[in-house]
């Protein structure tokens, strides 16, 4: 691939629209055999985070950053990898995320629930639920919710947590418990840090929080290739105020290179390690979690695409549905689409299909169509069905058969 040099001051929006995907993985070559840990250890040294949520009404989220990177894969084996290989660790990074297990060491000053005022009176005011937490948890190995003896009710849906729940919760993000796993249910499981945590990286130094935000900015920078302040303060989920004085220091010191890019209100910040395709030939559909997309100021300024998620939105306020999915071919997102797998019936299901404006019907049809097939072989569901709503769902409809 030719590569251009990166000694500029001014780039244009589809320089930088190129540079953010080289970043994330899109000019890296799919592997052509078995997928492994290796390259799932690109994939993810790449986005530095992986974030998670339970949705499942396509497939768990972490699962489509890495498939829309590498192709199909076995998703129990990055389930494995994840989980037990020892090489990653979850925490509240991107919201709850996976990242490099040598990375916990920069994340130790967020292992403090003062900001989580529920969790900060929970504590205080059940101090025996949390020895009684341990004690289980010493004496029996990982326990999720579900193997507490006393975990008491959930107080409503959603987010109504049970005492043994907020319990567990209160210790993970204290420090006191990690997340040894999650099951296929997305059933979390917590073990004592020391069972789950190397030794040598749980005994090191937590790093000082200043040291550990210029640390996550120059990550999110060499993950993201070029961004505003608020784009590097968000990779992490930092204050960008408490950012914007160390990119000052990043860039005096020549670890990152401020730089304009035409059509951007504020000044880019540029990674030396960057690379600058010519060109990017991506074809995926992208996580609403996917870091491509996930800060939606960000993606504005990258794609002109205006992306929101509707989960919580009632049905008949929802604009394009429930579950939807950007898709980005070349470097440009050129539609999007609302899936669900009918794992019972066997079929992946586009319920709606929508073409972003400028974009040629002709072109993006047949390409979402070979995509969606592919996503419905890994699922290992038989067919593909589209639906009647969106401006492109007949095209789509017809390429797909």
């Amino acid at each position: 691939m030719v590569q251009e040099s990166v000694a500029v001051t001014t780039l244009s929006a589809a320089q930088a629209r190129r540079i953010a995907l080289a970043a994330q993985g899109f000019t890296d070559a799919k592997p052509k055999g078995r997928v492994d840990a290796r390259h799932f250890r690109r994939a993810l040294d790449r986005m530095t985070i992986l974030q998670l949520d339970s949705v499942n009404v396509l497939c768990r989220s972490h699962f489509l950053p890495v498939f829309a990177r590498l192709g199909a894969y076995d998703r129990d084996q990055l389930d494995h990898w994840i989980w037990q290989s020892g090489e990653n660790h979850e925490f509240l990074a991107h919201e709850a995320s996976i990242t490099r297990m040598d990375l916990y060491p920069l994340l130790r000053h967020r292992m403090d629930i003062s900001r989580w005022k529920g969790g900060t009176a929970f504590k205080a005011e059940h101090p025996e639920q949390l020895d009684a937490i341990r004690v289980e948890i010493d004496e029996h190995g990982p326990r999720s919710v579900k193997d507490l003896p006393d975990a008491g009710d959930r107080s409503g849906p959603w987010w109504g947590w049970s005492k043994g729940k907020i319990g567990l919760e209160v210790m993970y993000r204290n420090g006191d418990l990690s997340i040894a796993e999650r099951t296929k249910t997305f059933l979390t499981h917590y073990d004592l840090p020391e069972r789950v945590i190397p030794s040598e990286v749980l005994g090191a130094d937590p790093v000082e929080p200043q040291d550990a935000w210029r640390a996550m900015l120059l990550l999110g920078a060499r993950s993201h290739g070029i961004g505003t302040d608020k784009d590097l303060a968000d990779y992490f989920r930092l204050k960008v105020t408490d950012c914007r004085p160390l990119l000052a220091e990043l860039v005096a010191t020549g670890q990152l290179r401020q730089v304009e890019v035409e059509g951007w209100d504020d000044p880019a910040y540029l990674h030396p390690e960057a690379k600058r395709p010519r060109s990017v030939d991506a074809r995926a559909l992208l996580s609403p979690f996917d870091p491509v997309v996930w800060f939606r100021p960000r993606a504005e300024r990258l794609f002109d695409f205006h992306y929101r998620i509707e989960i919580y939105v009632p049905e008949k306020k929802r604009v394009h549905g429930y579950y939807v999915l950007p898709f980005l071919l070349g470097d440009e997102i050129v539609g999007r689409v609302d899936l669900k797998a009918d794992r019972t019936a066997g079929q992946l299901l586009a319920k709606a299909a929508f073409i972003e404006p400028g974009h040629d019907k002709a072109v993006v049809a047949p390409a979402l169509a070979q995509t969606l097939h592919e996503m419905a072989a890994w699922l290992g569901l038989d067919t593909v069905k589209v639906g009647r709503r969106g401006d492109i769902a007949a095209e789509l409809a017809a390429a797909a058969r």
